[in-house]
């Protein structure tokens, strides 16, 4: 697999690194960033984890913007884990699909489930490869979920633990993210304009300080920074591919799984905030309950969060919870 490193200077306590893979497409590569502490020179399966991003932003937008000191990359690789972050073809800094460079009403959505899962395949196998280890944890938010647990169902034996923030599942309720009309190759993203709906999860009287002073202004920046093509335009967006919407459309929305949760024989943790409208407390029961053949799983449930919790007031306990449920003694038995 084609391979290009770049190191960054972050500090002499972090080691920061991206990646270049080669996707299964010609012309498609996967950008992998990974944080480690310096004095890390070993690795093992139970110290490293695979991040994977949701539907509409990148790895580095909801894992590595540094709120209030530290991103969440940031705090797994201060507790001594050897942390990679995807992003799936169209995200971030991997390859976007030629498609994106035209109008989008030229082509059907882009990057659906299944292949996102091809590209989470590929990450996998060249860490496993690099680092020289059988499995890896990994860690999903949202659509990424949905990779990740379709991913793990197939590939019992390369993961050691799975860790998922409100996966996405059958819906009972119209999917927020998906505002109706025909779609197109891709969506153009107002960033700046999220907040609204972000907050709008929340009872009003929380809305203010859900998100501290300048979290919301620097993710902001920063997912916008992901694409320079859409930040360029005047007003400023960011392009996101519409596969999982359509997917959202054809399976979530319509009653469908596009994979059985049986499936997963790995441990299990589910992390959910109580004001979530995205992925529903309904919707994550019905997906816990499915989990029959995990070794063991458990339910997280955050007060006072959204579907962003990751980076609202209450993220602490959500990376605490994760951190956690990693660091437990696991003895892997290989495919079961």
């Amino acid at each position: 697999m084609d391979q290009n490193v770049r190191a960054h200077d972050y500090g002499a306590d972090v080691v920061v690194e991206d990646f270049t893979v080669a996707s299964d497409t010609a012309g498609i590569s996967l950008r992998l960033r990974n944080k480690r502490a310096a004095a890390q020179k070993t690795f093992s399966s139970e110290r490293t984890i695979l991040m994977v991003h949701g539907a509409t932003y990148s790895s580095a937008s909801l894992f590595d913007v540094p709120l209030g000191g530290a991103s969440f990359m940031d705090h797994l690789a201060a507790q001594g884990y050897d942390v990679f972050a995807l992003d799936v073809r169209g995200y971030g800094g991997s390859t976007r699909p030629p498609e994106m460079d035209a109008p989008a009403e030229d082509a059907a959505p882009l990057v659906r489930t299944d292949v996102a899962v091809g590209d989470l395949a590929r990450a996998v196998s060249y860490i496993l490869r690099h680092r020289g280890i059988p499995r890896l944890s990994l860690v999903a938010m949202s659509w990424g979920g949905s990779v990740a647990g379709a991913y793990t169902a197939g590939n019992n034996d390369k993961v050691e633990k799975l860790a998922l923030v409100a996966p996405l599942w059958l819906l009972n309720a119209p999917a927020p993210i998906d505002t109706g009309g025909a779609l197109g190759a891709y969506r153009k993203v107002p960033v700046l304009d999220f907040r609204e709906r972000w907050l709008a999860a929340a009872p009003e009287a929380a809305r203010e300080s859900l998100i501290p002073e300048g979290w919301f202004e620097r993710w902001a920046e920063a997912s916008l920074a992901t694409d320079p093509q859409g930040n360029a335009e005047r007003p400023r967006v960011m392009r996101a591919v519409n596969g999982p919407i359509q997917d959202i459309r054809d399976y979530w929305a319509a009653g469908k799984a596009l994979y059985d949760p049986n499936d997963i024989r790995v441990p299990v943790l589910l992390v959910h905030a109580e004001w979530d409208r995205d992925v529903t407390m309904a919707s994550a029961q019905d997906f816990f309950l499915t989990l029959k053949r995990a070794p063991y799983r458990r339910w997280v449930e955050i007060g006072e969060g959204t579907h962003m919790v990751l980076l609202e007031k209450n993220r602490l306990q959500a990376f605490d919870a994760i951190s956690q449920f990693l660091a437990e003694h696991y003895a892997h038995s290989g495919q079961r």
